[in-house]
């Protein structure tokens, strides 16, 4: 019976190991209401990770009530004192330009799009701020931003 239990053990350790997908940070920030205020500045604390030049990712998690094909958004990475290292603009595309179709993963009327970040944190990045940059003071529609690092 113990020889029983402890490859079950062994299995669920390795079908666990297999189940990641890479990351080594992931948090998504939801907004109240889904609507991203010009003013709502969405923080991730990255003080505890370590980054060593791995790809980077944003996320957008949208419903129908997104009007608009892509989102605009400053992204400001700054160190452990508070100090700006970057601060750029970055375009994503939420849905095909042709089509009209939602791009990214979903169901139902909500959907994530992943999106590449065209630049690495380094490792004195300690925190990231995400900033809506739409010229409009509310975008409805939007349900969280987020970020992923991968190893």
């Amino acid at each position: 019976m113990n020889k029983v239990n402890y490859c079950l053990l062994i299995l669920l350790i390795l079908v666990s190991g297999a189940c990641t997908d890479g990351r080594i940070y992931e948090d998504f920030k939801s907004l109240p209401n889904q609507n991203w205020g010009v003013t709502d500045s969405l923080i991730f604390d990255l003080q505890e990770v370590e980054l060593i030049n791995t790809p980077d990712l944003v996320a957008v998690k949208f419903n129908e009530d997104y009007s608009f094909s892509n989102c605009y958004m400053r992204i400001i990475s700054k160190d452990s004192a508070g100090l700006i290292l970057d601060n750029k603009l970055i375009n994503i595309t939420l849905f095909d330009p042709k089509s009209g179709e939602p791009l990214g993963e979903g169901f139902g009327n909500s959907y994530t799009r992943y999106d590449t970040l065209p630049f690495l944190f380094d490792q004195n990045t300690k925190s990231i701020t995400l900033l809506q940059y739409m010229r409009q003071d509310q975008l409805p529609g939007v349900e969280a931003v987020g970020i992923k690092i991968l190893k």
